[in-house]
């Protein structure tokens, strides 16, 4: 008798355990207040963080294409450039004169 008594008892202990744990699990997994909830809210923050994250990586291979066009414009650029001055050394060659000739118009 006295260990069906002590039976009973560890049945109840053990029910009023279980049932403890089973609202603690409840308040855990709740969405509003709850771990549930956190972990829905990181969840869509990691979604909308990917969402930025691609969008950031298409805008910077766009920049970077732009970029790559703009030096090879320039590289063509300063190479007519160079030879643009290698077939006109006479014009290079005037340019100060023609200041000098100018400033003493202005000095005079």
């Amino acid at each position: 008798m006295i260990l069906q008594a002590a039976l009973v008892v560890a049945a109840l202990t053990v029910a009023g355990y279980c049932h403890l744990l089973a609202r603690r699990l409840r308040k855990l997994n709740d969405l509003e207040t709850g771990l549930g909830g956190a972990i829905a809210v990181m969840a869509a923050e990691i979604a909308r963080l990917e969402a930025a994250l691609a969008a950031a990586q298409a805008g910077a291979a766009t920049a970077s294409d732009g970029l790559a066009r703009e030096i090879e414009k320039a590289k063509s650029e300063r190479a007519y450039w160079a030879l643009q001055q290698q077939f006109m050394p006479q014009a290079a060659a005037r340019r100060p004169v023609r200041r000098r000739r100018m400033k003493e118009a202005e000095d005079a």
